[in-house]
């Protein structure tokens, strides 16, 4: 809840008062500031009774009887001497242009502002309220209300005469009285009244709730929100009525509208006004405490509340104690609260002072999140609500907010908030990395700072990188990865580099950074050899983003030293810029990697290395054989007598056997896999890839003496030897292993052999009928035969060109059709004739399908 504070001195006598806040961190709804300028004055040597609100100026009562209308400032435009005495209230129509008064001395005056209009009545009593029609200036609205002890109505008619008519009397003095549209609601001891001036009918009597009260000391609060809605202010009691049409059913003699009361509910305090705001209540209180030093009840600052309606209750909004000037010897009657309903403007109207209560603006709720540090909150406002702030600047905020984060100790997030704050201002840029620097937080900084659009100062870099170069190595070297080199002096910071390495000669993480810097000054040569002693992965990268083949034809070696994969791969891929034939140089001290060259080169072409094949039989065979045997069989450059040589002399048997297969020694290969491979099976696949029957000869005599062999045998050659001639050769009594289901196998074989032939047979024959009745359906066909057809041996037109003489075609399958004159006599005994044409291309003769005669 936040409390308005007097800041009252002898140099600023008219200073704002403002809510004094307490401990909450709720934001108040309305500021306050004190009416001043003429009315300062006023009150100097006057005191305020009343005042009444339009949208163009203000009018003020005194006691001393003087009437001021004011403007929004409250300078003095217009004073009037109205009576000696007290100024009971003031009444403006809707234009603003005509004025009712009224006084304690009996006087009642309505005056146009801007007109010789003027009417003037002395009552022998206070005249407490008076209320002029809304729509006074039109000349058949001149009407307005008095109230003492009657409620009067004047209504002015022929020859411009007044006529009084009574309202209302009896309920002793009338208190308050306000006109809305055709209705007017008046306040008397015993409760409030509305009058419906359509049908001249008091449509509604709503009692006063505390009798208790007097009601001259606690008088009645009105305020019409809309023309139907009627807010009540008695006491601490609040009641909102709703003016509403009877239904026709329901008339009788009773009025046509009546009044429903839809809120109501208590106050903690003494209500001394009303104002609506939006769907909310503003309500002045007065507000009576105890005292702490005497333990006597005294006069406490009154209180502006908004408060949310409900049925039977209300919702406290906001409460703000306000110090009013002499607010220790008022009461409630002495206080009023106005409002003008265009602006949502309140004024709070106290003998000694006036004071103003406004809906805070955006400018105000930043100020407010300012004030309770909040200066995220507020950097947000104020870029929601850019366009329609006055008073701040969204940048102003942002550095208060990194001030304020700076002097928190958050300085990482102050420096990432320099991103969004400073943009691309360099000069606050460059203020702020001073700042830090000041502060020794240039690291926390040095992340976000910008690196393109905009650029800073060289020197501003140069310092943060210093800084980094001094207390962490790890963090300047990522910073010279991540920043363009062309942010800083290159020079500067490599000597500075080069100084450190003096000290540590062997910081691998300073030789990185170092080659950066090189690659960044086009220093490749240097950038290469740090990174070939470092074996750094991204020496590959800048060999080829920078072509520098040409400096790395002597550092092949270590390149494959260092990652033979990737080496090689990159090598092969630049064959145009270091020749296979200086690879292989630089590799010939080194044959294990001149192997790995060789092989993927190999894998690659098999063509292109040819010169070399002889070379690398031996590497395969020192530092591969299992890829010996596959280069064998791939390569045709290979020297067949030396590579069986090199496997005869390594004892390398299947690539012995493969050489000797290809240079035609059938025999000794198979005799190399029967006595040192031993491998039967091994023996058979070699004797089938060879399809040779002196082999499969030989074979067999090389394991009839060898049971396991023979049934290898049996199990295997049933498809490509007669298995008769083996089991003829089996000597009698001969155990051999398994014999009974190798001889089982060779049944199954030959039967299935059997079976497969059979199938194919059916098949054969079944597509034979088939193509044959296909054949069948198509000689069935006719054949189109018209004038645009020629014989083949006449070339003359097949059909006569009179239809009406006899002729005689043939036409053949083939289509070629002759006149049946035109054929040659066959000679054969067959009827069967054939197209001379097809059988002279060997086509096949076509039989004779069609003989047409006529």
């Amino acid at each position: 809840m936040a409390e308005a504070a007097e800041k009252e001195t002898r140099s600023n006598e008219e200073s704002t008062d403002e809510s004094e806040e307490d401990e909450s961190e709720e934001e108040p709804k309305l500021k306050y500031e004190r009416l001043s300028n003429g009315v300062t004055e006023i009150l100097q040597k006057d005191a305020a009774s009343c005042m009444t609100v339009h949208e163009k100026f203000l009018a003020l009562g005194t006691h001393y009887g003087k009437v001021y209308l004011l403007d929004v400032q409250g300078n003095i435009t217009q004073k009037f001497d109205v009576s000696p005495v007290k100024i009971n209230q003031i009444s403006l129509d809707e234009s603003g242009e005509h004025m009712g008064v009224c006084s304690e001395d009996g006087k009642v005056q309505v005056f146009g502002l801007y007109s010789a209009e003027e009417f003037h009545e002395t009552f022998d009593c206070p005249i407490k309220i008076v209320a002029v029609h809304p729509h006074f200036v039109r000349s058949h609205f001149k009407q307005f209300v008095t109230g003492g002890k009657k409620l009067l109505l004047y209504e002015r008619g022929w020859m411009n005469r007044w006529k009084p008519s009574v309202l209302h009397e009896g309920e002793g003095n009338i208190r308050n009285v306000k006109w809305r549209g055709h209705l007017i609601a008046w306040a008397n001891n015993m409760g409030v009244k509305i009058l419906d001036m359509i049908s001249k009918q008091r449509i509604t009597n709503v009692p006063r709730d505390d009798i208790s009260l007097r009601p001259d000391m606690y008088p009645c609060s009105l305020c019409w929100k809309d023309n139907l809605t009627l807010i009540i202010g008695w006491g601490n009691s609040v009641k909102i009525c709703s003016v509403k049409e009877r239904h026709a059913s329901e008339m009788r003699d009773l009025p046509n509208r009546y009044v429903e009361i839809v809120f109501q509910f208590d106050t903690e305090f003494y209500i001394s006004g009303l104002a609506p705001l939006c769907d909310q209540l503003v309500i002045l209180s007065y507000v009576k405490e105890i005292s702490e030093k005497t333990e006597v009840e005294c006069c406490a600052r009154p209180r502006l509340d908004i408060v949310q309606p409900l049925p039977e209750s209300c919702e406290e909004i906001s409460s703000d104690a306000l110090t009013v000037r002499g607010f220790q010897e008022n009461e409630c009657r002495d206080y009023h609260l106005e409002y003008s309903e265009g602006e949502s403007l309140f004024y709070i109207i106290s003998p000694r002072d006036v004071v103003v209560a406004k809906e805070r603006d955006q400018d105000d709720h930043i100020d407010w999140l300012l004030e309770k540090k909040k200066y995220e909150e507020a950097l947000m406002a104020a870029e929601i609500s850019q366009k329609t702030i006055k008073k701040h600047k969204i940048l102003d905020i942002g550095l208060a907010y990194i001030n304020h984060l700076v002097e928190k100790g958050e300085h990482d997030l102050a420096a990432r908030k320099c991103q969004k704050i400073l943009g691309k201002n360099t000069e606050l840029w460059e203020f702020e990395v001073y700042k830090f620097k000041e502060i020794g937080q240039l690291k926390a900084i040095s992340r976000y700072l910008p690196r393109r659009d905009p650029v800073l100062k060289p020197l501003i870099y140069e310092m943060v990188l210093h800084e980094f170069l001094e207390s962490d190595y790890e963090g300047f070297a990522t910073l010279i990865k991540e920043w363009p080199g062309d942010l800083y002096n290159n020079t500067i910071i490599v000597q500075a580099v080069v100084d450190h390495l003096k000290k540590d000669p062997q910081n691998r993480t300073l030789l990185r950074t170092l080659a950066e810097l090189y690659t960044y000054d086009q220093r490749y040569g240097r950038a290469l050899e740090i990174y070939l002693t470092l074996r750094h992965k991204d020496v590959f990268q800048l060999i080829h983003k920078h072509n520098l083949f040409g400096s790395i034809k002597d550092k092949i070696v270590l390149l494959m030293d260092f990652d033979s994969e990737k080496a090689v791969d990159m090598l092969l891929d630049n064959e145009d810029k270091i020749s296979i034939d200086r690879v292989v140089e630089e590799l010939e001290n080194r044959p294990e990697l001149q192997h790995v060259y060789l092989h993927k080169l190999f894998k690659r072409d098999h063509h292109k290395g040819q010169r070399y094949h002889e070379k690398q039989i031996s590497l395969y065979a020192e530092y591969d054989r299992p890829n010996l045997l596959p280069f064998l069989r791939d390569s045709t450059h290979c020297p067949l007598e030396k590579a069986l040589e090199i496997c005869q002399q390594r004892n390398f048997v299947e690539e012995t056997v493969y050489l000797l297969s290809r240079m035609g020694n059938s025999r000794s290969a198979l005799k190399m896999i029967m006595e040192e491979l031993q491998d039967v099976d091994k023996a058979i696949e070699f004797a089938k890839e060879q399809d040779d029957g002196e082999l499969w000869e030989d074979l067999i005599l090389y394991s009839i003496d060898k049971p396991p062999f023979i049934t290898g045998l049996l199990n295997n050659i049933g498809t490509h030897v007669d298995p008769i001639l083996l089991i003829h050769r089996i000597k009698e009594g001969m155990e051999i292993p398994n014999l009974r289901d190798s001889l089982v196998k060779i049944l199954q074989d030959y039967n299935l052999q059997i079976l497969l032939r059979e199938g194919c047979k059916k098949i054969l024959v079944a597509d034979s009928l088939s193509l044959l009745k296909k054949m069948h359906r198509t000689q069935m066909k006719g054949v189109l035969v018209d004038e645009e057809n020629i014989c083949e041996s006449c070339l003359s037109p097949i059909l006569p060109a009179d239809a009406s003489k006899s002729f005689n075609v043939v036409v053949f399958h083939c289509r070629h059709m002759f006149h049946k004159e035109c054929l040659p006599v066959s000679n054969t005994v067959s009827s069967v004739q054939f197209c001379n044409i097809c059988s002279a291309k060997h086509r096949g003769p076509g039989s004779a399908i069609l003989e047409m005669k006529k």
